[in-house]
């Protein structure tokens, strides 16, 4: 659990320090973001996560991030290293495919899809911890749920959508790996039926 908070840490660590040299310096660099269907705002793929409009911004996907980060690499570690790749380019791509002539920033998109992922994997293993921690997510984000519609011009319903999409895909292909961990009490179940059996044989 350590090593994915600090991961996860060191991910949004990284997107406040960018902010912190913006106000310093009085600069932006959110015309390194997604521009949709331009060659040259392909690269905003890789850099847009990092990017935010200002401190509210960030500070709002800061805690969902770290939330869904840390759990995605510790419940799933075998998953993490195909969703989240997948999510980070795939949805970025899906962004400049199909968005809006706007530029597009903000980790948001990766929060949608852990979200994704994250949601649709508690319910094809029915497994009601990470559907709990879903629930939790969206609590701390507010209206998660509608991010996933044009209702704010100023809100990049796109990312949200197409990473989200994402995630929801790859929950099924993924459904066989990283088993949830037995429990202490799932091993004394066991000993007790074994010793139940091996009574009974005698």
């Amino acid at each position: 659990m350590k090593k994915s908070l600090f991961l996860t840490l060191s991910f949004a660590g990284v997107a406040w320090i960018v902010k912190v040299i913006e106000i310093i310096y009085g600069i932006s660099f959110s015309s390194y973001g997604i521009h949709p269907g331009k060659f040259i705002g392909l690269s905003g793929i890789l850099f847009a996560p990092f990017l935010h409009g200002d401190f509210l911004h960030l500070f709002s996907n800061t805690a969902p991030l770290v939330l869904l980060g840390t759990f995605m690499l510790y419940l799933y570690p075998s998953s993490s290293k195909v969703v989240l790749p997948a999510v980070y380019i795939l949805g970025g791509l899906g962004v400049w495919i199909f968005a809006r002539p706007s530029v597009h920033i903000g980790a948001s998109g990766l929060i949608y899809g852990l979200f994704g992922f994250i949601l649709f994997s508690g319910i094809i293993r029915r497994d009601p911890a990470p559907m709990a921690l879903s629930l939790i997510a969206v609590f701390l984000y507010g209206g998660m749920v509608w991010g996933v519609l044009p209702v704010q011009n100023d809100v990049s319903f796109e990312s949200h959508l197409s990473s989200a999409v994402i995630g929801a895909f790859l929950a099924f292909p993924m459904r066989k790996k990283d088993p949830p961990p037995r429990s202490d009490f799932d091993d004394e179940s066991e000993e007790i039926y074994d010793s139940e059996w091996m009574n009974e044989d005698r």
